[in-house]
Protein backbone atom coordinates (compact mmCIF):
# COMPACT_ATOMS: atom_id res chain seq x y z
CA UNK A 1 0.00 0.00 0.00
CA UNK A 2 1.51 3.32 -1.09
CA UNK A 3 0.33 6.69 0.06
CA UNK A 4 0.44 9.79 -2.03
CA UNK A 5 2.20 12.83 -0.57
CA UNK A 6 -0.15 15.47 0.81
CA UNK A 7 -0.69 18.60 -1.24
CA UNK A 8 1.14 21.53 0.48
CA UNK A 9 -1.60 23.95 -0.66
CA UNK A 10 -4.25 21.89 1.13
CA UNK A 11 -2.11 21.73 4.26
CA UNK A 12 -1.64 25.52 4.19
CA UNK A 13 -5.39 26.01 3.72
CA UNK A 14 -6.19 23.75 6.67
CA UNK A 15 -3.58 25.50 8.84
CA UNK A 16 -4.94 28.96 8.00
CA UNK A 17 -8.53 27.92 8.67
CA UNK A 18 -7.87 26.13 11.94
CA UNK A 19 -5.57 28.78 13.39
CA UNK A 20 -7.84 31.67 12.38
CA UNK A 21 -10.98 29.94 13.68
CA UNK A 22 -9.45 29.50 17.12
CA UNK A 23 -8.08 33.02 17.41
CA UNK A 24 -10.60 35.66 18.40
CA UNK A 25 -8.28 38.43 17.25
CA UNK A 26 -6.17 38.86 14.13
CA UNK A 27 -3.69 41.55 13.11
CA UNK A 28 -4.52 42.91 9.65
CA UNK A 29 -2.49 45.27 7.48
CA UNK A 30 -4.20 46.44 4.33
CA UNK A 31 -2.33 47.55 1.23
CA UNK A 32 -1.01 51.03 1.90
CA UNK A 33 -1.68 50.94 5.66
CA UNK A 34 1.32 51.97 7.76
CA UNK A 35 0.89 49.24 10.38
CA UNK A 36 -1.19 46.21 11.22
CA UNK A 37 -4.31 46.71 13.33
CA UNK A 38 -5.90 44.25 15.74
CA UNK A 39 -9.41 43.24 14.59
CA UNK A 40 -11.97 40.90 16.08
CA UNK A 41 -13.47 38.57 13.52
CA UNK A 42 -15.38 35.36 12.89
CA UNK A 43 -14.40 32.59 10.51
CA UNK A 44 -17.33 31.96 8.18
CA UNK A 45 -17.49 29.93 4.97
CA UNK A 46 -13.77 29.93 4.29
CA UNK A 47 -12.89 33.53 5.21
CA UNK A 48 -12.37 35.83 8.17
CA UNK A 49 -15.30 38.25 8.37
CA UNK A 50 -14.93 41.66 10.03
CA UNK A 51 -17.22 44.61 10.60
CA UNK A 52 -16.20 48.21 11.20
CA UNK A 53 -15.78 51.80 10.04
CA UNK A 54 -18.92 52.92 11.83
CA UNK A 55 -19.59 54.70 15.11
CA UNK A 56 -18.46 52.51 17.99
CA UNK A 57 -16.94 49.89 15.70
CA UNK A 58 -13.35 49.00 14.86
CA UNK A 59 -11.59 50.97 12.11
CA UNK A 60 -10.83 49.06 8.90
CA UNK A 61 -7.99 51.31 7.76
CA UNK A 62 -6.39 50.31 4.46
CA UNK A 63 -8.91 47.57 3.65
CA UNK A 64 -10.54 48.29 0.30
CA UNK A 65 -12.80 46.07 -1.80
CA UNK A 66 -10.70 44.08 -4.25
CA UNK A 67 -7.48 44.94 -2.43
CA UNK A 68 -5.14 42.70 -0.54
CA UNK A 69 -4.21 42.37 3.11
CA UNK A 70 -1.74 40.55 5.29
CA UNK A 71 -3.37 38.70 8.18
CA UNK A 72 -1.35 37.60 11.20
CA UNK A 73 -2.97 35.06 13.50
CA UNK A 74 -2.08 34.93 17.16
CA UNK A 75 -2.21 32.07 19.59
CA UNK A 76 -5.30 32.24 21.76
CA UNK A 77 -3.55 30.93 24.86
CA UNK A 78 -0.13 32.64 24.64
CA UNK A 79 -0.90 35.59 22.37
CA UNK A 80 2.21 35.06 20.21
CA UNK A 81 2.30 35.03 16.41
CA UNK A 82 1.33 31.67 14.89
CA UNK A 83 1.32 32.42 11.18
CA UNK A 84 0.67 35.10 8.58
CA UNK A 85 -1.29 34.72 5.37
CA UNK A 86 -2.37 36.92 2.49
CA UNK A 87 -6.00 37.73 1.85
CA UNK A 88 -8.18 39.24 -0.82
CA UNK A 89 -10.59 41.83 0.60
CA UNK A 90 -14.21 41.47 -0.49
CA UNK A 91 -16.86 43.99 0.63
CA UNK A 92 -20.27 42.45 1.18
CA UNK A 93 -23.36 44.30 -0.06
CA UNK A 94 -25.89 44.97 2.73
CA UNK A 95 -28.94 42.75 2.35
CA UNK A 96 -27.26 40.18 0.10
CA UNK A 97 -27.39 36.52 1.19
CA UNK A 98 -23.62 36.52 1.86
CA UNK A 99 -23.96 39.70 3.96
CA UNK A 100 -26.89 38.27 5.95
CA UNK A 101 -25.00 35.03 6.68
CA UNK A 102 -21.82 36.87 7.74
CA UNK A 103 -23.74 39.35 9.92
CA UNK A 104 -25.60 36.50 11.66
CA UNK A 105 -22.22 35.06 12.69
CA UNK A 106 -20.71 38.44 13.59
CA UNK A 107 -23.72 39.44 15.66
CA UNK A 108 -23.30 36.37 17.86
CA UNK A 109 -19.68 37.27 18.61
CA UNK A 110 -20.07 41.04 19.08
CA UNK A 111 -19.48 41.99 22.70
CA UNK A 112 -20.94 45.01 24.48
CA UNK A 113 -23.10 46.29 21.66
CA UNK A 114 -25.24 49.19 22.80
CA UNK A 115 -28.10 48.51 20.40
CA UNK A 116 -28.57 44.72 20.69
CA UNK A 117 -31.10 43.45 18.16
CA UNK A 118 -30.92 46.68 16.10
CA UNK A 119 -27.21 46.10 15.45
CA UNK A 120 -27.57 44.50 11.96
CA UNK A 121 -29.64 47.46 10.77
CA UNK A 122 -27.02 49.90 12.06
CA UNK A 123 -24.27 47.87 10.39
CA UNK A 124 -26.18 48.01 7.09
CA UNK A 125 -26.55 51.81 7.30
CA UNK A 126 -23.26 52.91 8.84
CA UNK A 127 -20.61 50.16 8.64
CA UNK A 128 -18.77 47.91 6.24
CA UNK A 129 -18.73 44.12 6.45
CA UNK A 130 -15.68 42.59 4.78
CA UNK A 131 -14.52 39.09 3.98
CA UNK A 132 -10.79 38.42 4.14
CA UNK A 133 -10.47 35.46 1.79
CA UNK A 134 -7.19 33.50 1.94
CA UNK A 135 -5.26 33.52 -1.32
CA UNK A 136 -3.57 30.26 -0.40
CA UNK A 137 -0.24 31.82 0.46
CA UNK A 138 1.17 31.36 3.96
CA UNK A 139 3.94 33.87 4.55
CA UNK A 140 7.31 32.81 5.96
CA UNK A 141 8.08 33.84 9.55
CA UNK A 142 9.61 37.33 9.77
CA UNK A 143 13.24 38.01 10.54
CA UNK A 144 13.69 39.71 13.88
CA UNK A 145 11.09 40.59 16.48
CA UNK A 146 9.25 43.41 14.63
CA UNK A 147 9.03 45.41 17.86
CA UNK A 148 8.35 49.11 17.36
CA UNK A 149 9.74 51.90 19.48
CA UNK A 150 7.14 53.46 21.78
CA UNK A 151 5.66 56.74 20.65
CA UNK A 152 7.16 59.72 22.53
CA UNK A 153 4.92 60.63 25.45
CA UNK A 154 4.97 62.84 28.55
CA UNK A 155 3.92 59.78 30.59
CA UNK A 156 6.54 58.41 32.96
CA UNK A 157 7.15 55.18 34.76
CA UNK A 158 6.44 54.79 38.43
CA UNK A 159 8.88 56.46 40.81
CA UNK A 160 10.54 54.72 43.74
CA UNK A 161 8.36 54.07 46.77
CA UNK A 162 8.93 56.46 49.71
CA UNK A 163 11.14 54.89 52.39
CA UNK A 164 8.54 55.11 55.17
CA UNK A 165 5.65 53.61 53.23
CA UNK A 166 6.44 49.91 53.86
CA UNK A 167 6.44 50.53 57.62
CA UNK A 168 3.04 52.20 57.41
CA UNK A 169 1.56 49.45 55.26
CA UNK A 170 3.04 46.48 57.10
CA UNK A 171 2.71 47.53 60.72
CA UNK A 172 0.39 45.45 62.82
CA UNK A 173 -2.60 47.13 64.29
CA UNK A 174 -3.09 46.84 68.01
CA UNK A 175 -6.35 45.42 69.22
CA UNK A 176 -8.55 48.01 70.88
Amino acid sequence: MTSEPLDPALLDQALVEEATKKSGLVWVRGAGAPAARALWHVWHEGAACVVGDGPGEQPLTGLEDGGSAEVTVRSKDKGGRLLSWTARVVALTPGSPAWEAAVAELKGKRLNAHDGEAMPGRWARECRVLRLEPTGRVLPPPDGDLAARPVPSPATTRRAMPAGLPKLLLRKRRPR
